[in-house]
């Protein structure tokens, strides 16, 4: 027993590569309980869209014989674990839609720790590693978690427009995926404030609340995350939460007076494409993206990021991705926002 650690403490990833420590017990002879390593707070692993990162599993020696690692992933909205790789030690098979895209970082004999390249969205979550030696198998988790940014969507046609499904589409259609609550709930902690409920990854249905007021649960309420609980995927409608990262591009302002589809042409004329809610959300966040001019977008909303908040951009305290809704798409009044891969 007890043959199976994890030093996430010494565990760090960037965006180029990732890095990872490993450190020889003290007293080999008698390793301190499991447990004492997974302390909560060491437990997740930080990473951003598009990099490469290891989630630490490391075998206390005597290695068993013929023994198996696997790992797994949890996904709690469908209620399964899903297989993502299994290795006797000298060899290993992938599964799923990670397989082409984990390996293991086997620095040393000991080391089952996963590598995770070019992270996707969907790729956040718990992972679970697993020691199978007949009656002593042993398993630790892991939590994947991507910096990034949540916002609330909503269609052209108002409010309360999206089934579950069609809200975790939506947020897909605009580089981005249906936030969890617990992504949900760090942004309200860093000021998200909005009075429209919508759905999370987790199929319950949530908003919001800094400022408590009418209509938003009354004044008397206190603020925080309010809950409707779990709705039927089907038949209820809400809003969105979705949540996006980094990109590997750039977004950008083309200056101009011009309707929608005159402004899709000219981002394809400079051999970009024009941007989603998501990119420019993501820009915002990550590179600080601050103009005072409203743009097309691709779903046809216009919007502008401000990170600097100052007079004649909003008239807001505090920096966001301000709206003007979705006008009429024949209008010639505003500028766009491009995204280029290069």
């Amino acid at each position: 027993m007890h043959h199976l650690l994890v030093l996430a403490s010494f565990c760090l990833s960037s965006l180029s590569g990732s890095l990872a420590i490993y450190q020889r017990p003290t007293n080999p002879a008698t390793p301190p309980p499991l447990q004492h390593l997974l302390d909560p707070i060491h437990k997740i692993v930080h990473t951003q869209r598009g990099a490469t990162v290891t989630l630490p599993c490391v075998l206390r020696a005597p290695v068993p014989q013929n023994y198996k690692v696997r790992w797994s992933k949890v996904e709690p909205a469908e209620y399964m674990e899903v297989v993502v790789l299994i290795t006797n030690g000298a060899h290993h098979k992938t599964y799923g839609p990670l397989g082409s895209r984990v390996h293991l970082r086997h620095s040393h004999r000991y080391d089952a720790s996963l590598t995770i390249s070019n992270v996707a969205l969907d790729d956040e979550g718990r992972y679970r590693c697993q020691l199978i030696n007949g009656l002593e198998d042993e398993s630790l988790s892991l939590v994947l978690q991507l910096d990034g940014v949540v916002f609330p969507y909503q269609t052209s046609h108002g409010r309360y427009r999206f089934n579950y499904f069609e809200a975790k589409q939506a947020c897909q259609q605009q580089d981005s995926r249906l936030a969890t609550y617990g992504q949900l709930y760090k942004a309200w902690t860093e000021g998200l404030d909005w009075c429209n409920a919508g759905w999370v990854i987790e199929g319950t249905v949530h908003y919001p609340i800094i400022n408590s007021r009418e209509p938003c649960g009354g004044r008397l309420l206190l603020p925080g995350v309010r809950s409707y609980g779990a709705k039927d995927k089907s038949k209820d409608r809400f809003d969105a939460f979705c949540f996006s990262s980094a990109v590997k591009g750039r977004v950008y302002f083309i200056r101009g007076h011009m309707n929608f589809k005159e402004a899709t042409l000219a981002c394809q004329n400079d051999g970009a494409t024009i941007a989603k809610v998501g990119q420019l959300y993501a820009a915002w966040k990550f590179s600080r993206l601050d103009r005072c001019d409203g743009g097309w977008l691709e779903d046809g909303s216009v919007r502008y990021p401000i990170i600097t908040p100052r007079t004649g951009c909003g008239g807001l305290p505090d920096p966001g991705v301000r709206s003007f809704g979705f006008p009429s798409k024949l209008r010639k009044k505003y500028g766009v926002y491009c995204f280029s891969v290069k």
